[in-house]
């Protein structure tokens, strides 16, 4: 008895697939909306990141979640984000928006 195991597709109804770090890729240069795990949230334009998401984000203002349920925002000239910490990545976006 035999299997055949089939490729995933390349493309989909709605448009071509991207595999994340390509996706990704396409952000450098652009602003986008880093969700950390925990209770900070990074809007910043991306300078660089590596295979493990390790990034480099310029002009970031970096929203922390209070206990009470309100935001801090503080104005961050350049950080390096840990890829292991990140979230969830929305390019362009704004917790704002």
């Amino acid at each position: 008895m035999s299997s055949t195991v089939s490729a995933p597709p390349t493309a989909t109804a709605t448009g071509p697939s991207f595999l994340p770090l390509a996706l990704v890729d396409k952000c450098v240069g652009s602003r986008i909306w880093v969700i950390m795990r925990g209770d900070r949230e990074l809007v910043g334009t991306l300078r660089g990141f590596d295979d493990y998401v390790n990034m480099v984000l310029d002009d970031v203002t970096e929203y922390t979640i209070l206990p009470d349920g309100g935001k801090r925002v503080d104005k961050i000239e350049s950080i390096l984000l840990n890829g292991s910490s990140v979230a969830m990545l929305v390019p362009g976006g704004s917790p704002e928006a």
